[in-house]
């Protein structure tokens, strides 16, 4: 291949090792010392070339799995599909991969192994080169040099860094076809560093967002955590939906929302999506499940009506709504059972909100889920789905003290919890939401 890198020397870069983690130095220095090539690669590079502060530090190497691990007393290899070195300081773990390459292999032995266009399994040594044409973007094929301080550019990723453009390395389809995973990363990063997608690499995606129904549900569920877990939730979800990646994700939200009740938008996904935005950038916890229950909830609820509209009990609708809808969408995403129960228990505390009287609202109080479920009725009367008197009460109610609770309850003045058609503003514009919780 031959093709000649562009050296950015220190000069011409921002990149210093005071932001660079001491262990990772410390791995960097002594693989150089030991007579191999030590470079920091990938996503820690390109953001300290943004001046952020990265969240781990991957190196790469010549060195070969076994003679890293001879190094560092402290490693660990792990993997099968790519081979890697963890070398463990206290909490902190640093990546050391070696170099890969682009063809050859044994494929009887394993080492490289493809179907139908998807690279399964890839152990397959090679060149600084090579490893550069094998990663997935531009901007993540930068290399931090630790012998003379530069960065090493193979793709033209640091005039796209300077461009803000993400952009898959070679033929778009053909990356996206070996790892259909990549284009999720595409919506990540783009919408994470504020970058725009190339428009080749753009234009495509549509057509291939079908691949992703071959991705294992269990890896499209991390995927899923981290696109919607990163404080770009909101951003996130609109580009999905725009690449129709949104529909092999989540197939059954995206047809409830590609309905308008009485010409009226379904807004309760996009608010608790802003909500888990607002809830990271103040550095508080967002639960898996929370987020789960929201981007679910609009087929739960439909169910839940059609089934109530059948005649059937309205906590027994909800419960039989809820095993649908996961039962479906764990093909397309997995549900890990430390997220899929208490996403059941989420919905099905919904409709005891407006029946609990007397002891049922003490003990509704004390179940283990009131605070996130009490957080979801919010989000339902914020977006007119359910009364607000209904909301408000429950507010007061868990705040007061026990004499006012028993008041409260004597009075047994709360609303019945049935969403009745009614406007809200937001911003200028009044948006009114025909969506309504099951009577």
């Amino acid at each position: 291949m031959a093709t000649p890198p562009k050296i950015y020397p220190r000069s011409e870069h921002m990149i210093s090792r005071s932001l660079i983690s001491d262990n990772a130095l410390k791995v960097l220095y002594r693989l150089k010392k030991s007579g191999f090539q030590a470079y920091l690669v990938g996503g820690c590079v390109r953001d300290l070339l943004l001046g952020r502060e990265p969240k781990d530090f991957d190196v790469v190497t010549d060195a070969r799995p076994e003679q890293i691990r001879a190094i560092f007393r402290n490693c660990r290899l792990i993997g099968r599909r790519f081979r890697l070195a963890h070398v463990h300081f206290g909490e902190e773990i640093v990546e050391v991969a070696t170099f890969r390459g682009l063809s050859g292999g044994d494929e009887e032995t394993g080492e490289r192994v493809l179907e139908n266009g998807r690279l399964l399994r890839d152990n397959v040594y090679g060149s600084i080169e090579e490893d550069a044409f094998r990663r997935d973007f531009t901007v993540n094929a930068l290399y931090y040099n630790i012998a003379d301080f530069s960065v090493v550019d193979y793709v033209g990723g640091m005039e796209d860094h300077r461009a803000a453009i993400l952009r898959p390395i070679g033929d778009p389809e053909q990356r996206y076809r070996e790892d259909p995973v990549r284009m999720l990363r595409a919506v990540r990063f783009a919408v994470k560093l504020g970058f725009t997608i190339h428009p080749e690499s753009a234009e495509v995606i549509p057509r291939l967002a079908g691949l992703l129904r071959e991705i294992p549900a269990a890896r499209l569920y991390d995927e899923v955590v981290k696109l919607f877990l990163s404080g770009y939730a909101v951003q996130a979800f609109e580009q999905l939906r725009h690449y129709r990646l949104f529909e092999a994700l989540f197939p059954d939200t995206e047809a409830c929302l590609a309905q308008e009740p009485d010409g009226f938008p379904l807004t309760f996904l996009a608010k608790a999506l802003e909500r888990a935005d607002q809830r990271i950038e103040n550095a508080q916890p967002v639960a898996p499940y929370f987020l789960f229950a929201a981007l679910l909830w609009e087929p739960v609820r439909m169910r839940t009506r059609e089934r109530i509209a059948a005649g059937q009990n309205e906590i027994l609708a909800y419960q039989e709504a809820a095993g649908e809808v996961i039962a479906r969408q764990i093909r397309h995403t997995a549900l890990p059972r430390s997220v899929g129960l208490p996403v059941r228990e989420l919905w099905s505390l919904q409709p005891r909100f407006a029946r609990a009287q007397g002891g049922r609202a003490l003990r509704l109080l004390a179940h283990p889920r009131f605070r996130a479920a009490y957080d979801f009725l919010l989000l339902r009367a914020e977006t007119g789905e359910a009364e607000p008197a209904l909301a408000d009460w429950w507010t007061r109610f868990q705040g007061a003290s026990e004499a006012e609770q028993k008041a409260m309850l004597r009075a047994g003045k709360r609303s019945s919890g049935r969403s009745r058609p009614r406007k809200r503003r937001s911003g200028a514009k009044a948006v009114k939401d025909a969506a309504t919780s099951p009577p």
